[in-house]
């Protein structure tokens, strides 16, 4: 510890010397959290009374699944199980985890700890129309997020809702796979709306890029392959 003395010179050398005060700018991005919670919250549609088995067709399904694993590594399967539950329920309930659990005869744990990683399974009641927009670097600089605003302003939904009629839920996902038709695939903001009228109308928009790509060939026109290939023995010396 600085003794009295030591610490009065030092409080009248720093009070005799100009601060200087160094400033730190620090840009905090808007924190994306996600849209679903990692842990159960009991609701009217969704609790430990909610009745769930699979049907006949779903049983036969999975017994063709369990035959893909060897004995001792049934609990191997269980994605595609809780795939063939969320498939046949339209979104994941705890009961249908919890069957799953008990099919397998492995803890309700091991199957929770799946359900919540994988974004894929969808803990909660969605729409009809599951809607996803990617906005990750690609699609952001394409701005995805103008697609977003249109959906949200026509549905007036946010991120993670799902509209009263049930028909669609909005999600922010990560890539989609799709970087080169950014924002996937190839959309403008008319276009979201042209897809969202036909979705309401009961139809079903073409698939594939909205720009007139066939799928990821560049959008000026090829650069590559613009000719027919060559022949067999194209190159090759007339003595070989």
């Amino acid at each position: 510890m600085l003794s009295l003395a030591l610490r009065r010179v030092v409080s009248r050398q720093f009070n005799n010397t100009p601060k200087v005060i160094q400033q730190r700018k620090i840009c905090i991005a808007t924190q994306l959290l996600s849209d679903k919670l990692f842990v159960h919250r009991d609701s009217a549609e969704n609790n430990s009374d909610v009745p769930f088995e699979f049907t006949d067709k779903s049983k036969k399904r999975a017994e063709q699944i369990l035959a893909n694993y060897p004995e001792g590594h049934k609990s191997a399967a269980i994605i595609p199980l809780l795939d063939l539950a969320q498939r046949q329920h339209g979104w994941l309930p705890l009961t249908a985890m919890n069957y799953v659990a008990d099919y397998l005869n492995v803890s309700p744990m091991r199957i929770y700890e799946v359900a919540t990683f994988y974004t894929m399974f969808n803990r909660e009641p969605m729409g009809k129309y599951h809607i996803q927009i990617c906005t990750t670097t690609p699609c952001m600089l394409r701005d995805s997020d103008a697609i977003m605003n249109v959906i949200k302003s026509k549905l007036g939904i946010e991120v993670g809702q799902t509209t009263k009629d049930g028909l669609f839920t909005l999600s922010e996902v990560e890539c989609l796979g799709a970087c080169v038709n950014a924002p996937m695939e190839d959309l403008t903001e008319k276009d979201m709306e042209e897809i969202l009228d036909s979705l309401k109308a009961g139809s079903k928009p073409a698939a594939g890029p909205r720009s007139g790509r066939k799928c990821a060939e560049p959008i000026t026109g090829l650069t590559s392959l613009t000719s027919p290939p060559t022949g067999p023995g194209y190159g090759v010396r007339d003595d070989l």
